[in-house]
């Protein structure tokens, strides 16, 4: 795909944006805010704009967790 940006994070411990997040996980943003909401994935931090970040293997973990139930 030309002109994608592919995410590269420097492990399971990096932290990311809700954006690079949804990005990663195939989902759209307000996924993302919806974990949150539903307290599935919590905020590891703050970047220098104010960001909320999460841990990388929060997100894979609240992701898996989504598709396993919608495959009941």
């Amino acid at each position: 795909m030309a002109g994608t940006a592919i995410l590269t994070p420097e492990g399971i411990n990096s932290l990311i944006t809700a954006t690079e997040a949804s990005t990663l996980c195939g989902v759209a943003l307000c996924t993302i805010t919806k974990w949150v909401r539903e307290q599935k994935l919590s905020p590891a931090g703050l970047d220098e704009r104010g960001r909320k970040l999460y841990r990388l293997l929060d997100v894979a973990k609240a992701e898996r967790a989504t598709r396993e139930k919608a495959r009941r």
